[in-house]
């Protein structure tokens, strides 16, 4: 039977209202995406605060003086603990820009049978670039360094970022904590009602895939940034809490986190200690923090059915990071989850369809 040229028409004006909204979403989410980190980074903090804002509903609290008590207590936990991390780091960074000297002559040391090879088979001629190309690379990496440091500590969009997380953050998440519910009841009441129920649907699988990733991974991230520092500090590494934090937190993007905290704390032991003890030992930090969050933390705390497979997380976080920078990383997961339970639905719709059986049946 042949469609009803309106039923058509009105399809085909559905169609372009949404992709027309969509194009506005993304052309507004690019042009003012240099004042909507502290915006973005409110809504991630009030979404995984949420449950708990709603079990203390449950206990007899109202819902305002809920989001009272859950704000002001994560964000006074999370300036204790800088403050109770800031002087460690700061001896630390302190004590590691002393040893530096220390440290390049340690690795002059140690590189010196490599040179006294390469001078063996080497030509001087060969040599001579080796040298200029090891000057012109150094020299391009101080400069970028000295310009990116400059940038950061001048640059007033930089200020304006951070003291907009600093100030406008809490209140962001504080308001939409507060009226989390009232709002996904407004969002519902506007969903076309011939599609409701698929729509509600399709953000409940989302709601489970963001919910189970996110706030497991953020568990899996401290859990590790905790052993990796602990166990740096423990066998003796100079940095170690430093390297150990920041690896931790890197990893929320599978294996970044482990890979480069290991990297640097290896470089840092070979320049830091004359034998490979420390080395070794800075590996076994990293091997048994791989090895309980693989077979501990991630399958308990995160779970392998969250339909996100681990490329398709990396490639969303850099290629977020690369398109917004720290904003795109925000936004990488939530895009890349729903655009993953599209997939699904529409891979879905299309095994139904008659494009896919041609009109013969099943089976």
């Amino acid at each position: 039977m042949d469609e009803n040229p309106k039923e058509t028409l009105t399809r085909d004006l559905r169609l372009r209202f949404w992709l027309g909204g969509f194009a506005v979403f993304i052309l507004l989410l690019y042009l003012l995406r240099s004042i909507l980190l502290p915006f973005v980074a409110g809504m991630a903090i009030a979404y995984l605060l949420d449950p708990l804002a709603l079990r203390l509903q449950k206990w007899g609290l109202s819902r305002t003086w809920a989001t009272v008590s859950i704000t002001l207590f994560f964000f006074l936990a999370t300036v204790t603990v800088l403050v109770l991390l800031a002087p460690i780091l700061q001896d630390q960074l302190i004590g590691f820009v002393q040893r530096v000297p220390g440290y390049v002559s340690q690795l002059i040391h140690r590189g010196a049978p490599l040179w006294g090879m390469a001078k063996k088979y080497l030509s001087p001629a060969d040599i001579a670039k080796l040298r200029a190309s090891a000057g012109d690379y150094a020299g391009t990496a101080i400069s970028w360094a000295a310009g990116f440091l400059g940038k950061l500590l001048t640059g007033s969009l930089a200020l304006v970022n951070l003291l907009s997380l600093i100030f406008i953050t809490p209140m962001v998440t504080f308001y939409l904590l507060r009226d989390w519910s009232g709002m996904t009841r407004h969002i519902d009441g506007l969903l076309p009602r011939r599609h409701a129920t698929t729509i509600r649907q399709q953000l409940q699988a989302i709601d489970a895939i963001l919910s189970g990733w996110v706030r497991g991974q953020a568990t899996v991230c401290l859990a590790l940034g905790v052993i990796y520092g602990a166990g740096l500090s423990i066998v003796g590494l100079d940095l170690g809490l430093v390297v150990g934090l920041g690896a931790g937190l890197l990893s929320f993007i599978p294996y970044l986190g482990t890979f480069t905290g290991l990297a640097v704390g290896l470089g840092l032991a070979l320049a830091q200690s004359q034998d490979w003890t420390l080395a070794g030992e800075v590996a076994g930090v990293f091997i048994v923090g791989h090895l309980i969050e693989g077979n501990i933390l991630a399958p308990r705390l995160v779970g392998n059915k969250i339909g996100l497979h681990p490329v398709w997380v990396i490639f969303a976080l850099l290629a977020g990071g690369a398109l917004f920078g720290f904003l795109g990383i925000l936004l990488a997961l939530p895009v890349a989850a729903v655009v993953g339970v599209l997939i699904r639905f529409g891979t879905q719709q299309y095994l139904r369809s008659t494009l896919y059986s041609d009109g013969v049946s099943p089976g």
